[in-house]
């Protein structure tokens, strides 16, 4: 028989999931400014694919309970990522509704990822370190974002856009065979008989898990807070690339680097937040991130054509520390507000509500750029919801869980 992974090399192993996904969100908006020179179409609709993706996600997020359960998760995270990569794939046609497509194919794809992951890591990570593991696990997402904005550009430049786009299909595919070996250890307990009738029932479930959230006036509170940080974040991740190219007049390699940086800021944010918030409350630390962004926000908002290439690189490494950096304390903190025994339910509400927001907030972001001819209203935009969702946090005190 072979031998069960430890909780480490799961832990990698998702680690690396994360990181080959976020290829799904990135590599377009990261390449749109060579993509919308060649197909013309404005660079600015890079809030648009952010949109379909997590309409994808909205659909197939929360069918992952039943596919787990038949399939195990890790053959569910293979298939995601199979599925990210093909559809990433389809982005190279270059027609713009292949761009549509690919990004709703890869959203989902992309929707059971996140819940998979989760449910592998809860059956191996001890409780005295349950917090560290999911918050190492989570770094993917900003170091997965940092190597697409790093690598693709200079990809592009080399061999054209198509080739950066190719790179991360591939990429995607290689992932998915990786985790070949964990599939027989860590699928043992899956159910080869569950049943996928129910997949409507469980759609309509996530939806039913939005009632905790009239009913507990603190966690809607906090769900909101993360769902405004939420578009200051994947406002920020989108737009930051092209708005340098457009804008500033950057080249897209050194742009891309500007946005591999403000990645991993945010990957630094993660973990020094968590153990600051540790010490002195998650609600302090979130208005604090939420304050930083603002101001970060502000800073790219005053940028033009004349600002020192440093000052831009550090006012998005600033917007990478907050406004990419939240998610861990926010997460701990929704365990902590959750009522007993509702964490899950808590979580697949404050997922929904996030992804429904991201339908609204880029695309804003698109209508904004289109509208003045700039990228000043939409980092206003940012500033804004980040300023609402601090503002939310007043009166929620208390330390997260550790």
């Amino acid at each position: 028989m072979t031998p069960s992974p430890s909780v480490w090399i799961v832990m990698l192993a998702l680690l690396g999931t994360h990181l080959a996904g976020m290829g799904v969100f990135l590599a377009v908006p990261v390449l749109a400014p060579a993509i919308a020179a060649e197909v013309g179409i404005p660079a600015a609709l890079a809030g648009v694919h952010t949109a379909l993706v997590y309409a994808g996600a909205l659909v197939s997020g929360p069918l992952a309970g039943a596919f787990i359960r038949r399939y195990g998760g890790i053959r569910v995270l293979q298939a995601g990522l199979v599925v990210c990569g093909a559809a990433v794939a389809v982005a190279a046609l270059g027609h713009p509704a292949a761009l549509a497509l690919s990004a709703l194919l890869g959203g989902l794809g992309h929707g059971p990822v996140t819940p998979a992951g989760s449910h592998l890591l809860a059956q191996k990570a001890p409780p005295n370190r349950r917090a560290l593991i999911f918050s190492l696990k989570q770094c993917g997402v900003p170091a997965g974002a940092m190597l697409i904005a790093a690598a693709t550009p200079a990809i592009a430049a080399a061999f054209g856009w198509r080739a950066g786009v190719l790179a991360v299909a591939a990429f995607l595919a290689a992932s998915a065979l990786v985790l070949q070996p964990l599939r027989g250890p860590l699928d043992a307990e899956r159910d080869r008989a569950a049943s996928l009738g129910n997949l409507r029932a469980a759609w309509g479930s996530a939806v039913g898990s939005l009632a905790i959230l009239r009913h507990h006036p603190v966690l809607r509170r906090l769900t909101f807070t993360g769902a405004l940080y939420g578009i200051s974040q994947f406002c920020f991740s989108s737009f930051f690339v092209v708005f340098q190219v457009e804008a500033l007049g950057v080249p897209l390699t050194e742009a891309g680097l500007r946005l591999a940086l403000a990645q991993a800021a945010g990957v630094a944010g993660r973990v020094a937040w968590g153990l600051l918030a540790d010490r002195v409350g998650a609600a302090p630390v979130l208005r604090g991130l939420g304050l930083g962004a603002a101001a970060a926000g502000i800073a790219l908002l005053l940028a033009g054509p004349g600002s020192p290439g440093l000052v831009v690189a550090l006012a998005g490494m600033a917007m990478g520390a907050t406004a990419i950096g939240w998610n861990g304390v926010f997460l701990a903190e929704t365990a902590r507000l959750a009522p007993e025994g509702q964490v899950g339910a808590a979580t697949a509400a404050v997922g929904f509500v996030f992804g429904a927001c991201m339908l609204v907030g880029p695309p804003l972001f698109t209508l904004m750029v289109q509208a003045t001819g700039g990228y000043a209203l939409g980092f206003g935009f940012c500033v804004v919801t980040a300023l609402a969702g601090a503002a939310l946090l007043r009166g929620i005190g208390g330390v997260a869980k550790p």
